[in-house]
């Protein structure tokens, strides 16, 4: 009996919540019933202000069981990797990950997943739903995570740093992708060619050179590109702007590739080597040029 009435108060099933005004028979039941028609949250955390429309049921209650975010307070562990939680509510939600169960479907599309909240958030991908505004610049997100990850925009923060270079970054996933710069993971592999890269969208990109798919379509000149930044780099065509500045010489470039090749003749660095012969280039079409030397080709005829 006690088990369930603790499993029931961890998934916030308390039998007060759900009995009408007539049934409530307590004073005390009846007040704490109100309080879910008038939003009424009359306990408070002394550390952080948060408010609460309950304060008993021992360690049950949503102000006890907020005050352990505080302390670090974990009591209940899993009994298969150890990992611990604040409540048992999460625990048996993390015991799924062991198990596979993914109890709650999506009646649209079928997908399932382990926890109620996920599945609400995939629903928005459905109805379009971004509940989630800045309230800076108005742009709405689907998910809270996305708009405080969005936020740092603003801000400029870059709270998550590199413990190998010390570079930062605004986003933890990026951080994350960053970090296959030092290990060289490239967990992304093309099916066609087997070429791996080390993020999700760049093999995407990469797949557009199998298929030929140009979906960036430049709205002056009706010339397409198989990647967005390619297109950008293209429309400075137009507009004549050079963002990237030489901080040795001054000079200005369209892209920030041509920049970093325009560099080397700072540095003298030369990243293009023949295997034939072991000349180095500064540039990549350079050698190719260079490499005709060996092969003997002469791919540009005279047509008269």
């Amino acid at each position: 009996m006690l088990e369930t009435y603790k499993n029931l108060a961890d998934i916030e099933y308390i039998k007060e919540d759900h009995i009408t005004g007539e049934e409530c028979t307590s004073s005390k039941r009846h007040k704490r019933h109100k309080r879910s028609h008038t939003g009424e949250k009359p306990y408070e955390c002394t550390q952080c202000g948060k408010a609460f429309s309950r304060h008993t049921f021992a360690q049950h209650s949503h102000l006890q069981r907020h005050k352990m975010s505080h302390t670090g307070e974990k009591p209940y562990e899993c009994n298969q990797c150890g990992k611990a939680f604040s409540q048992h509510s999460n625990l048996q939600i993390h015991k799924r990950t062991h198990t596979g169960e993914k109890p709650y479907g999506c009646n649209q599309c079928g997908k399932a997943f382990a926890h109620p909240r996920t599945l609400k958030i995939h629903k928005r991908t459905h109805t379009g739903e971004k509940p989630y505004e800045c309230t800076q610049c108005s742009k709405a997100f689907s998910r809270h995570s996305h708009l405080q990850r969005h936020k740092t925009s603003h801000t400029g923060e870059k709270p998550y740093e590199c413990t190998q270079c010390d570079k930062a970054f605004s986003h933890h996933s990026n951080l994350q992708i960053h970090k296959r710069t030092h290990t060289g993971e490239k967990p992304y592999e093309c099916t066609q060619c087997g070429k791996a890269f080390p993020q999700h969208h760049t093999l995407q990109s990469h797949k557009r050179t199998h298929t030929g798919e140009k979906p960036y379509e430049c709205s002056q000149c009706g010339k397409a590109f198989s990647q967005h930044i390619l297109l950008q780099g293209h429309k400075r065509t137009h507009t004549g702007e050079k963002p990237y500045e030489c901080n040795q010489c001054g000079k200005n470039f369209s892209g920030h590739s041509n920049l970093q090749v325009h560099k080397r003749t700072h540095t003298g660095m030369k990243p293009y080597e023949c295997h034939q012969c072991g000349k180095a280039f500064s540039h990549h079409n350079t050698l190719q040029k260079h490499k005709r030397i060996h092969t003997g080709e002469k791919p540009y005829k005279c047509n008269q």
